[in-house]
């Protein structure tokens, strides 16, 4: 069943992380159908969050998707190489956000396998911002797509996380967000997915 607006507008952006886990990302980028399930999610909490991209109420060109009703995606580019897709929460003009870490895949892995480069799929295939979002084929071009629809969206396929298999970080490359580096907003699912692969 694929997530409604209910679930991504809820105030607490910790929770949806937590929530995302076990979660099935699907795509359909010109009629090829990729799916993964997210097995890696950092929570970022807008304005007073000083490791967002908009913190202290900071409004660009790129960041203003963040802004968005929740439901959309937030997909940048990073260091000039690398899309990482995020999704967008809360009501308008809260710029909440989830960044996806990790997925494990499910279906269309020969389509992942050429976009990547490789022959024959890894357990690491989709850990990695940057190698996830380019698996899966979502290039930066796509920020602010709607998850509602066709393209790019988010299944509930009955595949949850218990909290014991859960295990929350301080989240990844953010040393420049003084003590906000430190709250555990990345989390990580301990459980094989693997089972699932086509």
């Amino acid at each position: 069943m694929k997530l409604n607006l209910l679930f991504y507008t809820r105030e607490d952006v910790v929770q949806i992380s937590r929530e995302l886990l076990g979660k099935t990302l699907c795509t359909n980028i010109n009629g090829n159908i990729t799916e993964a399930v997210i097995v890696e999610t950092e929570a970022y909490a807008g304005v007073t969050d000083k490791a967002s991209h908009s913190y202290g109420g900071r409004r660009t060109k790129r960041t203003e998707v963040m802004y968005y009703q929740g439901g959309h995606a937030y997909i940048y580019l990073c260091y000039g190489m690398y899309s990482l897709f995020n999704v967008v929460t809360n009501i308008e003009n809260v710029p909440h956000a989830v960044l996806i870490r990790g997925a494990v895949a499910l279906n269309g892995i020969q389509t992942m396998l050429e976009r990547t480069n490789r022959k024959k799929l890894t357990d690491g295939l989709l850990i990695g911002p940057g190698k996830l979002s380019k698996a899966l084929g979502l290039h930066f071009s796509l920020t602010g797509i709607s998850l509602l629809g066709n393209t790019v969206w988010i299944e509930d396929r009955g595949m949850s996380v218990s909290s014991e298999n859960i295990v929350a970080t301080p989240r990844i490359g953010v040393d420049y967000a003084a003590e906000d580096a430190l709250l555990p907003y990345r989390f990580v699912a301990k459980q094989d997915f693997s089972v699932f692969t086509d």
